[in-house]
Order: C-alpha cells, then structure tokens, then sequence
C-alpha cells in the first residue's frame, strides 16, 4: 500500500520513514516538510540517504494530494485534525502520532490542550491506537490515534494489575524519565547541549498533558512527573501504587498478560533507559517493596519506536491485515 508521511523531518517522520524503508508491504509514495520543502530527504535526514537516494520533501499540501491509501501524520498536536478529516473522507487510512485524536472528550481536550479539539467529530470514531489493549478494535479500523509515549509505558506498567484488580486506582505515583528527542525539534532554550547536559529537571508537574491521556485509558488517578535527562532517546516509567492483595506476585501478573505479547518482554530485573532503543520493545518489570507493600513497576521503550512510529506501524500492519510485526525490530541497539 502507498503511504504519505506528513511532517516527516522531524524525529517521529523520520523514524516512520525508517522503519517504512524496509516494511514488506508499505511503500512511502511521498514524505513533506515544510520548511525544508525542495531538499532530498538524505540531506537534512543522513541516515535515511542511502534508503532513499534522491527523493525530495514535498509540502504538506503536496503529499496530503498524492494518490495514497495511508496517511501518517507526525504534525505538532493541533495541526493534523484538519488533515485528518481530509484523509479520512478521502476513505484513506489516517495514524495520527499526535495527540488531536486521543482523547474521547472534547472537553478534556480544550482543559488540557487550551484549545478546542479541530475535528470533535472524529474523536469518537478514532482507535486508541495502544495494540495490546485495542487489538480487536484495530483490526479493519480507517482513524487510528497513536498514543503518546509516556502514556504507552504508564499504561503498559500499570495497565495488567489495574484490570486484575490487585492496586488501588487513586494515589498513583508515575515518574518518568525521557530523552530529549521527545521534545521534538523545536528549539528551546531547556533543549541546548549546554542546558540540558549532565542534568535532569521535571517539567510540566501537575499540568502535563498526557496524565489525562494516562487517566482515561487506565481509569485511574494519577500523579505524573515526567523528567528530561540528557539522552537522545528512551523512556522509563517507574510507577507506584498501594497494593489490595497481600499474595500478589506482579511478576506472574506481567506474564500472564504479556505471554502471547511479540513485543512486550518482562524482565526479571528493573529495565534501563536504553534497553529498548532502536527497537519496537517494550520493558516490564514490578516488584512489591516488603517495607511498605507498595507495588513499584517499571516500563523502558524507545520514545520515537514503540512510543511513536513503531507503535503507528504495528497498529497499521493489524489495521491493514498484516502481519503484526511486519517491518518492525524486535533486536534493540547496545550498548
């Protein structure tokens, strides 16, 4: 199937494109950014030259035109829900990395967002595109909402012992920590070497978006920090909890929720920040500390893979009818 890639010079594209570059069944037909409009995509993204020798970024507007059955679309959150209400009444099939067509409220929208949702219509008809909780919605679906990536290791955490029941649903504690690529490219002042170097800062406390995202898919109260220290890519999430059961073994929780899962390993050791990089795999891992019976539990994913375009691909090979791990790594880069 032809594929567009909107917003494809920044770091969740790019990724798209490189993970579509050698996708069995996918074929990217056009790939546009704004500014950089005109120049080869080798030239502003080296790694991706050999893949894609002299082809050029169009604009938007050019590849939204191009003859193509999936729309990807990796544009800052309020940019892409007039693109997506295009596609989509175009009959192609949209994954919008964003976060316009997350949320099922329009009024959680406008609280978290400060702004109105740019396509409330749409907003019930999209999949929460985290496959292995919606994987059966998925299947056959034309509206796919990529989640966010610290909501994908929150979730993935947390998610098996919320639904067996075995935590409380309010005094959640999420810490989370991120490479800077998560920021995207935008310049920021917090985002220069000489600022962000050999430090770390939480950000967003109390106020950050995706804690609405975590507590409607979890049905649950959190607290969420998140926290950028000085790394390129990766993500951890380490995630507290008062525990119900008195005889729960989280670890057999993980693995009976995730025995079946091709991309989510539990790990019978906490995970690192960099465990997952360059690949489509998600880390899990829990303990109950014997002190105070707190549940802790840890996720580790690649931001930009199974945090953002990787997820988008795995849930658009199920959503398509293809295999489910088709173009997509489960071998992460060490060290």
């Amino acid at each position: 199937m032809r594929v567009a890639v909107l917003g494809a010079s920044g770091y969740a594209g790019a990724e798209t494109l490189r993970i579509l570059a050698d996708h069995p069944h996918l074929r990217v037909v056009a790939a546009s950014a704004e500014s950089g409009a005109g120049a080869t995509i080798g030239s502003l993204r080296p790694g991706l030259a050999a893949a894609y020798g002299a082809r050029t970024f169009v604009t938007h507007d050019e590849a939204a035109a191009v003859d193509a059955d999936v729309v990807v679309l990796a544009l800052p959150h309020g940019a892409s829900a007039v693109r997506a209400r295009a596609a989509h009444a175009r009959g192609q099939v949209v994954a919008d990395l964003g976060a316009d067509l997350r949320l099922r409220d329009g009024a959680d929208f406008t609280t978290w967002y400060g702004q109105p949702p740019g396509a409330p219509e749409l907003l019930g008809e999209s999949v929460y595109a985290l496959v292995e909780r919606h994987r059966a919605e998925l299947a056959g679906a034309r509206l796919l909402a990529i989640p966010g990536c610290y909501p994908t290791a929150t979730i993935l955490a947390l998610g098996p012992f919320l639904d067996a029941g075995v935590i409380e649903r309010t005094g959640i504690v999420v810490n989370a920590l991120s490479g800077a690529s998560g920021a995207g490219r935008a310049l920021r002042d917090d985002l220069h070497f000489a600022e962000a170097h050999g430090t770390a800062h939480a950000y967003g406390v109390g106020t950050h978006r995706h804690t609405v995202e975590i507590e409607r898919e979890l049905d649950a109260q959190v607290v969420f920090v998140p926290h950028l220290v000085p790394a390129s890519r990766g993500l951890l999430v380490t995630a507290y909890a008062r525990v119900r059961d008195d005889a729960l073994d989280p670890l057999e929780v993980l693995r009976a929720s995730y025995r079946d899962e091709p991309f989510v390993v539990v790990s019978p050791t906490p995970p690192g920040l960099k465990d997952a990089v360059g690949s489509n795999l998600c880390f899990v891992h829990a303990v109950v500390d014997p002190r105070t019976g707190w549940l802790v539990a840890m996720a580790s994913i690649d931001n930009l893979t199974k945090g953002a375009a990787g997820q988008a691909v795995q849930a658009l090979n199920i959503a398509l009818g293809y295999e489910e791990t088709a173009g997509l790594t489960r071998a992460a880069v060490a060290p």
